[in-house]
Order: structure tokens, then sequence, then C-alpha cells
């Protein structure tokens, strides 16, 4: 054991050998003082590594007064760099001697969505070399606690994916006023000022209502639980309103329905009560835009047990994407949430303010896609 963590204290940090491979390019190019050096991208392109990582290599450089940078304009090779090309080979040895920096991921549950945000925070993590800690809250009250145990332990910055959704918590408020390293994911505060790292929700359901238009449907319902406060509900639902509003079909009340209590989540191949009597009641409708997978689920089997055929008399739509809807027996069309992305945003902007940046707070959307399977049948 103690061998190997050896080996992993003298392997240098990815940033610090992108850094190097950048000096052997500026070598091998023979570039001159005030040459343009490869940017963010290219040099992410160049070596598999993130822009963020090429972005750290990038700064090394220029401390050391390698390279210097313009904004918009790129950066250069320094006029004396040939002083400083040597020292960060020694960088090396340095660096790889200083504990690796941690962050901690935060999240209420275990469900297929979030296994793959921790995957891609993971990689996120590896990628520019921050130890990632997880640690899974109970309640509200233990998640308090665990946010002060996390800063307490002076781990350097935290995700946070909350538990509930109505209100931002103290400990929340107390973290941020302290200007401590904390980005919530998958859900915007209104009432601080804190990074959020979200989906776009907004569009994502503007998206899945404008699709079942595209479709041929004009009678188009809508099923969601209670806001009750949590943000990424209210935007679907805003989202659908205007897709209906912008493609001139009228807004029925009656289509909608938004107090469907989440008994369903406890048996979702039964037959749910209240969409039964929804569904009972609007014969008319030829497609439902769900507020998430699991309630879309439950409508599905509340539409099978009806006799309702899906999709030749009903066309059903959900939004995230989670596993299980692939594998039902009507595999359902979603609006698939990019894990992907946001895991990367995330510790992206929670490194950002573990280097002290003076930065406004920044809600960052993450774009949705339509997947289409079997659950939505064209009416054109």
């Amino acid at each position: 054991m103690d061998n190997q963590n050896q080996q992993k204290e003298r392997k240098p940090l990815l940033y610090i050998q992108t850094a190097n491979h950048v000096m052997e390019e500026i070598r091998n190019r023979k570039l001159q003082p005030h040459d343009l050096v490869p940017s963010e991208g290219e040099i992410a392109k160049l070596y598999g590594v993130s822009r963020m990582t090429a972005k750290l290599a990038l700064q090394i450089l220029e401390k050391k007064g390698i390279v210097y940078r313009h904004a918009r304009r790129g950066t250069f090779v320094s006029a004396d760099y040939q002083a400083h090309s040597e020292e960060l080979v020694l960088e090396k040895a340095i660096e790889a001697k200083k504990p690796m920096c941690k962050i901690a991921l935060v999240i209420p549950i275990m469900d297929d969505y979030i296994g793959r945000i921790i995957a891609s925070v993971e990689r996120e993590a590896r990628e520019v070399n921050c130890h990632l800690l997880i640690r899974m809250t109970a309640d509200k009250e233990d998640e308090s606690v665990c946010l002060q145990e996390l800063y307490d332990d002076q781990v350097d910055g935290i995700i946070l994916y909350p538990r509930g959704s109505t209100q931002c918590s103290e400990k929340v408020m107390e973290l941020s006023l302290l200007n401590y390293p904390l980005v919530i994911i998958d859900r915007i505060f209104r009432e601080v000022q804190i990074d959020c790292v979200y989906h776009d929700h907004y569009h994502g359901a503007y998206k899945t209502t404008q699709y079942l238009i595209e479709k041929g449907h004009e009678e188009i319902g809508y099923i969601s639980m209670a806001f009750d406060g949590v943000t990424s509900r209210e935007d679907r639902y805003r989202g659908y309103l205007q897709a209906m509003l912008d493609h001139d079909l009228p807004v029925n009340s009656r289509n909608i329905y938004l107090n469907c209590t989440e008994d369903y989540m406890h048996q979702l191949s039964a037959p749910n009560k209240q969409l039964e009597m929804f569904l009972g009641n609007h014969s008319t409708l030829t497609a439902v835009v769900c507020v998430d997978d699991y309630i879309a689920t439950s409508c599905l089997y509340t539409a099978i047990s009806m006799q309702i055929l899906v999709p030749d008399q009903l066309s059903i739509i959900g939004f995230t994407d989670i596993q299980l809807v692939s594998l039902l027996p009507v595999p359902l069309t979603t609006a698939r949430q990019a894990t992907e992305k946001l895991g990367q945003a995330a510790v992206q902007r929670v490194i950002k303010r573990m280097d002290h940046s003076r930065e406004g707070a920044l809600t960052i959307k993450i774009d949705t896609t339509i997947v289409e399977r079997s659950s939505v049948r064209p009416l054109k």
C-alpha cells in the first residue's frame, strides 16, 4: 500500500503534465516571442483533456512568465520565456507532494439519475486532480449537519443536490454569506445569490410539448405533482403553457392536472386512482406531457389498466430519461437531462470559487434533448 501511495504522489498533476506538453509544443513549433500559443480548446483536443485542465495549464505557464494572455485575443509566448522555460519541469516534483484538493458531493437519494450525476462529477474531479467525497443525507436536518461537518473538516468546496426544494436551508445561506465555495445542482433558489447548475426545465418542457404539436396533436394534457415551491416543476409547466400559446392552441384548464400525490412512487406499475379519474374524464386527449418520468410511468400503467392503447389512443411523453423508461411495456419518449454536462459544469464552477473568484453568482442552464421511443404516435 505504501508503494502504491508513493507512486501516486510522484505522479504529476494532470494540468502540470499538460503545461509541460504545451511547453514542448512551443519548442517543437519553434514559436518566437509574441507568437500565438494553442488555445484552451485546441489544447483540450490535442491532449485529450477537459477545457478546465487546459485553462489551468495556461494559468501555470502565465504565472511562470512563459506566456501572457489578452482577453478575446488569445495567449502568446512571452518575450523572456526562455529564462523561465526550465522551471516547469521542477514544478512536477513540487506539485506532486502537495495534497489533492478535496470537494464533496452531497446527495439526497440514490437512483439512476443521481448515479449518472455522481459518475460525471467523479470523472471531472479526477480530471482536475480533486479528491471527491460523497455524502448521502437522511433528511433536511441531516443535510445541514453534513454541510457543517464538511466545512469543519476543511473540505475545499461542496456540490449540493438539495434535499427538498421549497426553499434554501439556513446552513446553505450561512455558507454562502461566508463566501464558501458551494454550488447547487438541479435546483435554483431565488432567495439567495448562489451558483446553481441545473437543467433548462422551461425549454425542455417547451420542446416536449412542441414535439407533440409537430406530430399533429392539439388536445394535449399536462400532469404534475403540486409545485410546492419546486422551481423545476414550475418551469416545466410554464414551458408547456408557452408552447401551446406560441402554436395558437387553446390552454384548457380541464386538461391540466397539477395535484397528483406521490403515492404512486411506492408501486409504479399499479393503476393510479387519481390518473384513472383524470384520463377517464378526458377521453378527447390524444397526448399528455408528464412533469417527470416517474409520473409518466404511472400514467402508462394506468392507461394500460384502463385498456387505453399507448400510443394508438394516447401518446405519453416524460422528462429526465431514467433507465427504467426504456424497459417499459411501451418504451417512453422523454426529454433527456445531460448529466455529463451537469457534472462537468458543477465541478468547474466550484473550482472557480476555490480560486477565490469574485465573479457574481451564476445560474448555468444545461440543455435537454428529446429521446424518441415508442410512446408517441404521429397524428399527421
